[in-house]
């Protein structure tokens, strides 16, 4: 029995391989990329308006989804092919079946198990019908006396019988679900033709440009030439103010659109750009250090100082603006890694210094001041809706002494109300609806030493490891067990340090009242936005796709819920007057839920989207050094445990580190916890001779043998 390869002739095959091929594609690419329903996309963007009405990417959403065609396109092309596959299914239902069983019963229009009489007189019937003689149909006569064979020679019988052929067993035929005018000798020149555009050139571009750009960008998807201007410059200049950071980040290449496509040199530049630095008043436009005085480096710099200022700029600019500023994030993170690589190469390897602490901690700074459009020294109040230079006066008074969010939350609602009285009603919702959707993070230390049989000896040269648990709440959540708190020792050490900068009030005002100078003096030139009081751009949690992340989530709300009826009762009890405040927070706390849960829902792709990040690491303070290398949280939503690992000193003593939290998002919410190390000597290694290391053994053995031999002799 041998085996035939053909073509599918009819088609049929070939009808069935492609229905199967569109709906492979038809079926998944409808699941993810059909559009929302523009209705319910207006309501949830409604929902959200009363905390992200003054975002930036809330706006741009907003306009997007009343502009935007693409859904339609979308929706145009899904359908199209569903009807092509629709199209071909019903095709398929209408094809013949090709291959069916042989049955010479029915060839001879006869029931299965007829007598051979029967056989005999029904193919005399037949065959004086179809006979060629008679003018009958050839084929068919061939098709009747093979029927009859079959039926009545036994050696045909069995053939049939067990091979389902009178003939007996034939060639075993596999079709190829393609057409046979593919092998076709008139169409061989244009298979080839298209064989050769797909293979020989379409294939090679594709290949060839995915791999020209993947060379370029590193895993992060920063440009090799970027990460490679930041490492000089943070190895020329190790301790690196705000103002070199601030040029050394718009000089990366992605803002060059000789290297990037999507930045853009404009004619109007020649004019607007002058102005703005102009009215900036700060930038040394005479130093020619390259790449700084490059046009493309200027302008980006400009664009992001206008950007902290909160200057207006022209629509044009501000489209270049928002390109700047939704870069920048990740190209600080990518400063974050090469400071820390070169801190390693530096302890490591030694020759050169290494960059200081404070240059790697501004870069988190600024990507902080970015997130939030705040300068420096601004009050992290800022932050805020509706709030402005003008109203910090009735916060930093000396009645309330509000110089920071956490200040503002560890308020009695009815002062805070009463500061905030140059707020009407609606404002003072929205910003308590901000407010409560900060995030508060708790951190749990653990200290130990792994794999030792005591883990919490710390001995010199020991590999330590630090178990942080990070929990995230809403401040919404979290503010009132902060007002009702008994003692201020038991409060978070958050809140503690919001006490303790009301000691300092003197070194903030000085800064304040210089920075008002500077703002009275530049009062004529700088024009701020008029929605600038709100968050630049307000962070969202991205969705933690781990396997834990629901039983986590279920356990921090429920938590909470207990927290939050205990705060109610002891509210009730020690203050009648505060049993008002009790109702709103908690409508607040389901908003904010609900807020949560529907800004999930949103595309996490939006490119105008900031996710609300973190950094975790330990420093020593004294020396001014890394101790680990700092952690990118990127998932906590709820619940979350990092380990940070870093070598014990190879001396004795007791040791001071700062486990330190800080946010890429928000100003402000920084933490701070102090970490004490007690490092011991290690434990004592049994001595082995250099020159006879088996004489310790020898000696081992020796013993043990006169051991042996006095016990024989006891026995005897």
């Amino acid at each position: 029995m041998g085996q035939q390869f053909q073509y599918d002739d009819s088609g049929n095959t070939f009808f069935y391989f492609l229905t199967s091929f569109v709906g492979l594609i038809v079926i998944p690419a409808t699941y993810y990329l059909w559009p929302r329903d523009q209705n319910a996309e207006q309501l949830r963007l409604k929902s959200l308006r009363r905390v992200h009405e003054r975002c930036l990417w809330y706006r741009l959403r907003l306009m997007k989804s009343q502009q935007s065609i693409v859904p339609t396109l979308k929706k145009a092309a899904l359908l199209l092919g569903w009807a092509v596959f629709l199209f071909l299914a019903y095709k398929v239902s209408k094809l013949d079946r090709e291959y069916q069983e042989y049955n010479p019963y029915e060839v001879l229009n006869l029931d299965a198990g007829a007598s051979v009489a029967e056989i005999k007189k029904q193919y005399r019937v037949l065959s004086l019908k179809y006979h060629p003689d008679k003018g009958g149909d050839e084929a068919m006569f061939m098709r009747i006396a093979k029927a009859y064979s079959a039926l009545t020679n036994e050696e045909s019988r069995q053939n049939w019988e067990n091979y389902g052929n009178p003939d007996g067993p034939s060639a075993t035929r596999f079709g190829i679900a393609l057409p046979a005018w593919i092998v076709d000798q008139k169409n061989s020149m244009l298979v080839l033709l298209v064989y050769a555009l797909a293979f020989m050139v379409i294939l090679p571009v594709v290949v060839g440009t995915w791999w020209y750009r993947s060379i370029r960008y590193s895993g992060d998807q920063i440009l090799i030439n970027t990460t490679q201007l930041f490492m000089h410059f943070m190895y020329k200049t190790p301790n690196m103010n705000m103002k070199r950071l601030t040029m050394v980040l718009t000089a990366a290449f992605e803002f060059d659109p000789r290297s990037n496509k999507e930045a853009t040199i404009r004619p109007t530049d020649n004019i607007e750009v002058p102005q703005l630095i102009r009215e900036l008043g700060n930038i040394n436009v005479k130093k020619k250090e390259p790449p700084f005085c490059y046009p493309y480096s200027l302008k980006a710099r400009v664009l992001l100082l206008a950007h902290l200022a909160r200057m207006e700029v022209s629509e044009e600019l501000e489209e270049d603006q928002r390109f700047v500023v939704r870069k920048s994030p990740a190209l600080l993170q990518e400063m974050v890694n090469v400071g820390c690589q070169l801190t390693m190469m530096a302890n490591n390897r030694g020759g050169f210094h290494a960059p200081r602490l404070v240059s790697i901690e501004n870069c988190m700074k600024l990507s902080q001041m970015v997130v939030q459009g705040l300068q420096e020294s601004k009050s992290p109040l800022l932050q805020l809706p509706h709030f402005e230079e003008e109203h910090l006066r009735y916060c930093i008074s000396k009645k309330y002494k509000v110089r920071s969010i956490q200040d503002l939350v560890s308020l009695k609602d009815s002062d805070r109300r009463n500061m905030l009285r140059f707020l009407g009603e609606e404002k003072y919702d929205e910003v308590m609806a901000v407010l409560g959707s900060f995030p508060h993070i708790t951190m749990d230390i653990k200290l130990q030493v792994l794999d030792d049989e005591d883990s919490n000896n710390i001995t010199a040269g020991s590999i330590v490891t630090v178990t942080v648990t990070l929990t995230r709440k809403r401040m919404s959540v979290s503010w009132f067990r902060v007002q009702l708190l008994p003692k201020p020792s038991e409060s978070p050490q958050w809140f503690q340090q919001g006490e303790a900068n009301k000691s300092r009030t003197k070194v903030w005002q000085n800064k304040n009242k210089a920075a008002k100078k500077v703002a009275k003096s530049k009062k004529k030139k700088l024009t701020k936005k008029k929605g600038a009081g709100g968050m630049g751009q307000q962070p969202k949690v991205e969705k933690q796709k781990q396997a834990n992340g629901n039983v986590a989530g279920n356990e921090a709300v429920a938590t909470t819920k207990e927290e939050d009826e205990e705060a109610s009762d002891r509210g009730s009890d020690s203050d009648d007057g505060e049993a008002n405040k009790d109702s709103p927070s908690e409508r607040d706390e389901e908003s904010d839920k609900q807020s949560d849960t529907e800004v999930d829902e949103i595309a996490a792709d939006d490119e105008e989207e900031k996710q609300e990040w973190w950094w975790l690491y330990i420093v020593d303070r004294k020396d001014q050094t890394l101790v680990s290398m700092p952690y990118h949280v990127c998932t906590l939503r709820d619940a979350e445990e990092v380990e940070l690992k870093f070598p014990a000193p190879s001396k004795t003593g007791n040791y001071q580190y700062s486990v330190i939290l800080r946010s890429d998002s928000y100003l402000g919410l920084d933490q701070i916890k102090p970490l004490k190390a007690m490092v011991q000597h290690g434990h004592m290694v049994p001595f082995t001779h250099p020159l006879n290391p088996t004489a310790g053994e020898d000696q081992e053995d020796s013993d043990g043998i006169e051991e042996s031999e006095d016990d024989d002799e006891d026995n005897d």
